[in-house]
């Protein structure tokens, strides 16, 4: 059965993106819209909204693997109040299930009122429900740049503070996961960048204004590119 939502996938440089978008279609059982390469990552939500023809629809990144078994034509609407729910994602690099890298119901209205957080989708307007059900894999670790800039990117967030109110134990226990990946492809450029990431944010806490580079796509590939660069291309 088709989905009564929409759906959007967000990619950017995503090496599997075209791959993973047909297999999202194919479980939804719907065309699954994609928005691609927008640089900025507010403005990318935000094109996203106006994608969408339903008021709530689905929203995955170009990176997410969705488990075939997942029951979109079963998906409840979202409650009032409510402005995104967000399902789990395996990690495969260190075990991990949690919502980074999940898939989303969304509202496009929300969308269009995001604030100004680091992580855009923490400064939705309305509460953000967390479903307990796992929808799939998030498959960042495509390439040693994209282990790396995952590690770094949550890591770096984890540090500053949560910006979904998860307590100081579930943040250090994340970090410690992070920081000891060895499991599946690229492993080991995950744990550098969730290291790397704890560092920038330690550095970044006496200039706050720093924190804005996590969504800037050059300047994390020019800090990649710096401290593992020919490591990579070595490998």
């Amino acid at each position: 059965m088709t989905s009564a939502f929409d759906a959007v996938l967000l990619s950017y440089d995503e090496p599997m993106a075209n791959a993973l978008h047909r297999r999202l279609g194919r479980v939804l059982g719907g065309t699954v819209k994609r928005l691609h390469g927008v640089r900025g990552m507010r403005r990318a939500y935000r094109l996203c909204a106006e994608l969408a023809d339903t008021e709530q629809f689905f929203l995955a990144d170009g990176d997410f693997s969705i488990d075939t078994r997942f029951p979109a034509a079963g998906v409840e609407p979202l409650a009032d109040g409510i402005s995104m729910r967000v399902w789990r994602a395996v990690n495969p690099v260190n075990g991990l299930t949690y919502g980074y890298g999940g898939l989303k119901l969304i509202r496009r209205d929300a969308l269009r009122k995001t604030g100004e957080a680091v992580d855009v989708l923490a400064a939705l307007p309305g509460k953000v429900e967390f479903c307990e059900d796992t929808a799939g894999t998030t498959r960042f670790n495509q390439s040693s740049y994209h282990a790396w800039k995952a590690g770094f990117r949550e890591c770096a967030m984890l540090t500053r503070g949560s910006e979904y109110g998860m307590a100081d134990a579930d943040v250090q226990d994340r970090l410690d996961a992070w920081t000891a990946s060895r499991e599946g492809d690229f492993a080991s450029y995950a744990a550098a960048g969730a290291r790397d990431g704890i560092a920038f944010a330690r550095d970044a806490a006496r200039d706050p204004a720093q924190f804005d580079l996590l969504n800037d796509p050059a300047w994390l590939r020019e800090r990649f590119t710096a401290g593992h660069g020919e490591q990579a291309v070595a490998g």
